[in-house]
């Protein structure tokens, strides 16, 4: 009889505890879409990786185009370190854009 009362409140104390308990805690379920915004986060890094060497290469094309990094002891012949960091227009955003314009040229 005991045993019977003792199980009565303690399936009443559990109840009880069950009642209180928050349907999710935090981290247990998420809204988000991690798929969604990994997705989004890598083609971000993609377009500013193709920006950069976009912005670098035509830097080095407009160089060459200018003769900018003609070799001084050898005309014919193009200085390479020259080629590495010279800086043909004023801004990176000055090559993209004259990338993007005349990509058919």
């Amino acid at each position: 009889m005991q045993t019977q009362m003792s199980e009565e409140k303690e399936k009443d104390v559990m109840s009880m505890y069950r009642e209180t308990r928050p349907r999710e805690f935090f981290g247990e379920k998420s809204n988000t879409n991690h798929l969604a915004w990994s997705v989004l986060v890598m083609l971000l890094a993609l377009a500013f990786w193709l920006v950069v060497a976009l912005a670098a290469a035509e830097n080095q094309r407009y160089a060459l185009a200018t003769k900018a990094c003609q070799d001084h002891v050898f005309p014919a012949e193009i200085d390479t370190s020259c080629l590495k960091q010279v800086k043909s227009r004023d801004h990176w955003w000055q090559h993209v854009g004259h990338a993007l314009v005349r990509m058919g040229a």
